[in-house]
């Protein structure tokens, strides 16, 4: 075999060795574009919003139950860093009780993935009463609204087992705090245009300590 021909042979070997790595890198690219999760590392932005598919649904919720005669208002959604930390003091080593066990970035409030909420009665007043039966129908209105918040998709804090958030909604997607906090985000593009599967209640990762 001639230099000549064992330069080809190389060449032939460096073009497919190039090739197979712009198919693996369009693969892999792919696959991270279809995941309804995005690693964005140290960067990673912290939403200032709900995210939008749960603001979608919250409303979708709101709608839902106005349609049972029950008013229903959001009493928290987004939450800072900050407040998350003071709630977390609270009952702890500022006055007031304990009202949550989760501290400043482990809560998908902070994240946007959650919110918070409660009753109104028919003069407008704030009902914390989970056995209110506004509409009349023999059943708590504040369990009427958690079942249609997870018809749509969302965990209830209310069927946490050792602590229990009656107001609190989540929605994960199947992410976890941990992920969050190294800098995962959701892809909503992805997530919304696969809305049936991604909402199912077999996708979600269950967090007791999240709220």
């Amino acid at each position: 075999m001639t230099d000549k021909h064992q330069q080809h042979i190389i060449f032939g070997f460096i073009i497919v060795f190039i090739i197979v790595v712009i198919i693996s890198i369009n693969v892999i690219s792919k696959i991270q574009e279809e995941r309804p999760y995005i690693y964005h590392g140290k960067d990673a932005p912290i939403p200032t919003e709900l995210n939008p598919i749960v603001n979608e649904r919250k409303d979708t919720l709101i709608q839902k139950a106005a349609n049972k005669n029950i008013s229903v208002v959001i009493t928290e959604g987004i939450r800072s860093f900050k407040k998350q930390d003071e709630l977390y003091q609270q009952g702890r080593t500022t006055k007031g009780n304990i009202v949550t066990n989760t501290k400043a970035g482990e809560s998908y409030h902070n994240y946007g993935l959650a919110f918070d909420y409660a009753l109104l009665d028919s003069k407008g007043n704030i009902i914390w009463d989970t056995s209110y039966d506004g509409n009349g129908n023999g059943k708590s209105d504040w369990f009427e609204v958690a079942e249609i918040g997870k018809k749509l998709g969302f965990d209830w804090g209310g069927d946490w087992i050792s602590f229990k958030d009656y107001p609190h909604l989540q929605m994960t997607f199947g992410i976890s705090i941990e992920m969050l906090k190294k800098g995962y985000r959701i892809n909503d593009k992805v997530v919304k245009s696969n809305s049936t599967h991604y909402n199912s209640v077999q996708f979600f990762s269950y967090s007791e300590y999240s709220h």
